[in-house]
């Protein structure tokens, strides 16, 4: 059940009394990996975003060092993804649901006597959603530490093995998810079904983007027939395993940082 977390990480795995023999539980650092099942074009299973979420982070407890206690929950599959569901086979939860889910699951940590959970997402619709719930969190809770994160945020090679539109524009199924998935799992890519496709209709001479200081609202059918915005043809294993490795590194050194954080308190008694 655990695959690809180590086992000595997952946290399902303990017992209550595990838990209640924790030293320093306060920083024990707990990770919830989030995801989606969501339509990635005709060429890629629904799982990506969590596919890579869990690899990445099973990776990153493989390397981390013994002493740094850090435990992973079950992945949360489900997530905000209805700018994808004009697409048959996306699966969404409301915005009022998901965040209904993460406060439940924070609270039952809370109660527990956890203090840092990692909200480690790989889908770019719910960002927004985990940041109100980690600051709603902290705010109810003072000594709880929330990091809502996203998981290409890491120093990462992208810049590296990605063209500058891919970059720019392949937010989707494109080059770096098509090769991340050669790399995690070879088996569900369809690479004869891989079809490019980039964003229509963006405003020319404008400010305005879909991601940015001044976005606009969309959904993926405004943009693409397919559901893919990137090019897909141009993924490889090489790629794939180049990205896994530096997004690995990058998280290694973030939950180590994580779990050394303390949470600033410049006015700690008002906070009480």
């Amino acid at each position: 059940m655990h695959s690809p977390i180590p086992a000595h990480r997952y946290f399902p795995y303990l017992t209550w009394t595990d838990i209640e023999a924790m030293d320093d539980r306060d920083q024990v650092v707990i990770v919830q990996p989030m995801g989606a099942i969501e339509q990635h074009g005709p060429h890629l299973p629904l799982v990506v975003d969590s596919a890579i979420c869990t690899a990445v982070l099973g990776q990153a407890l493989a390397q981390l060092d013994a002493s740094v206690p850090v435990y992973s929950l079950p992945p949360l599959y489900y997530g905000k993804s209805n700018e994808h569901w004009h697409f048959p086979g996306t699966i969404t939860l409301s915005a009022e649901t998901l965040l209904r889910v993460i406060h439940d699951v924070a609270e039952s940590l809370y109660r527990a006597g956890f203090r840092k959970l990692v909200l480690l997402n790989a889908h770019g619709g719910q960002p927004q959603v985990l940041e109100i719930a980690a600051r709603d969190l902290h705010q109810a809770h003072n000594d709880l530490m929330v990091f809502p994160l996203f998981l290409w945020a890491v120093p990462n090679c992208a810049g590296e093995v990605l063209t500058p539109k891919e970059l720019e524009l392949g937010i989707h199924a494109g080059d770096a998810e098509t090769s991340l998935m050669l790399s995690i799992l070879p088996d569900q890519v369809r690479m004869d079904r891989a079809a490019t496709e980039f964003p229509q209709g963006l405003p020319t001479e404008s400010w305005l983007t879909m991601e940015g200081a001044l976005p606009f609202a969309w959904v993926t059918r405004d943009l693409s027939a397919s559901g893919v915005l990137g090019d897909p043809t141009l993924a490889t294993l090489e790629k794939g395993d180049a990205l896994l490795a530096s997004l690995v590194s990058g998280w290694v050194t973030t939950l180590e940082d994580i779990y050394r954080f303390r949470q600033p308190g410049a006015n700690t008694e008002r906070q009480k």
